[in-house]
């Protein structure tokens, strides 16, 4: 499960933060999540609750924005809409699509008292 190893990270970035404002506590955590970055968003937040406790972050509400995928087709030249990592673009059928969003997975904000 390479969420676990993702949920220590976002805690390390955000550990670095807190230290960095010296902040009493983490309330909340924002994360970024692409559809087609193959993080599974229920298990993050199952490790993220794990690797937190007894942290600064403890208790901290974590959320979760989906980022939708999109890519650059060659053929149509334009972007286009993805659901998956090595699909087809949705309008010409063409499979010469290069991921240009949603692949991605990063901490948009932190809130900290």
């Amino acid at each position: 499960m390479h969420e676990m190893s993702l949920a220590e990270g976002v805690l390390q970035l955000v550990e670095d933060t807190a230290l960095r404002e010296r902040a009493l506590r983490v309330k909340l955590v924002v994360l970024e999540i692409g559809r087609m970055s193959s993080v599974q968003p229920d298990a993050l937040r199952f490790c993220f609750d794990a690797v937190t406790r007894g942290s600064i972050a403890d208790g901290a509400a974590l959320e979760i924005v989906d980022v939708p995928g999109s890519g650059w087709c060659m053929k149509c030249a334009a972007t286009v809409p993805m659901e998956a990592l090595y699909g087809a673009c949705p309008t010409c059928g063409s499979h010469q699509v290069q991921a240009t969003g949603g692949t991605e997975m990063r901490v948009k904000e932190i809130e900290i008292e």
